[in-house]
């Protein structure tokens, strides 16, 4: 599938998942505007994918209002529009609930529900105005099940399916559909700084996390790709109609099966 020059505006795509993402739909043909909170790393990810005519790096807090505007105008101002946004920008803390810090929570909430809603906000201007457009939002197995120590990981991603389904709705009269990607565990940075706290919080070794906790619901216990989102990323973002809106897609090994 080919997106013909389409803009693709990627959170959180200095790195991991965002950046193969962006990898991808740059061999598609699409441009990209890879948003992080480290300016730096962005602007170096887009250097190396790209080049300016075809990719941007912009400096991004999700959770602040006037960062996303600021970096949807400049992604305006550089491409003329945004065709495509893949909320993909996320953390992730683990506490048992009774020892959660509320700072914390908050914290979850802002990058991953705030900063689907602000940059949503942002984007559908310029898609509305053109007829046309694709919002991507990074969910998770978690959108659908439920983990111990991550009530606000679970609770935000369960929150993204109704923001979706919103946008579904809102946007159709717009021609823009709106998708869920829910990866299994992705063996990113974010993963792997996750494991040794896990296994901390558990009593347990790294080892078992993987096989008792992470890997333990999929059929053959391999982790997904960054590479395996990414495919799914450009299915969605490539679609043509309103057929496929408002829909999550696992992407987990069998992990969840809907």
């Amino acid at each position: 599938m080919q997106l013909d020059g389409k803009i693709a505006l990627i959170t959180g795509a200095a790195s991991g998942i965002g950046y193969a993402i962006a990898k991808l739909y740059l061999e598609a043909g699409g441009r990209v505007v890879i948003a992080d909170l480290n300016e730096e790393g962005a602007a170096k990810a887009a250097k190396e994918l790209a080049g300016a005519k075809a990719a941007i790096g912009v400096g991004m807090d999700v959770s602040k209002e006037d960062q996303v505007n600021a970096g949807v105008e400049r992604a305006v101002k550089a491409f003329g529009t945004v065709d495509i946004l893949v909320s993909n920008a996320g953390i992730q803390i683990v506490h048992p609930i009774e020892e959660f810090p509320f700072a914390d929570w908050k914290k979850m909430l802002a990058i991953h529900l705030d900063g689907a809603f602000l940059t949503t906000k942002a984007c559908v201007k310029h898609m509305y105005s053109q007829g046309s457009g694709s919002l991507i939002y990074m969910g998770s197995v978690h959108s659908h099940e439920a983990s111990p120590l991550k009530a606000a990981y679970v609770a935000a991603k369960h929150g993204l399916l109704g923001l979706a389904r919103v946008m579904a709705k809102e946007g159709a009269k717009h021609n823009v559909r709106a998708n869920v990607i829910c990866p299994g565990f992705v063996k990113t940075p974010l993963v792997e700084k996750h494991i040794p706290e896990q296994a901390d919080e558990l009593g347990i070794s790294d080892e078992l996390v993987i096989k008792e906790v992470l890997l333990a619901e999929t059929v053959d216990h391999q982790f997904t790709t960054v590479e395996d989102v990414a495919e799914v990323a450009l299915f969605l973002a490539a679609f043509k109609t309103n057929a496929l809106t408002g829909q999550s897609i696992c992407v987990s090994h069998g992990w969840h099966m809907s």
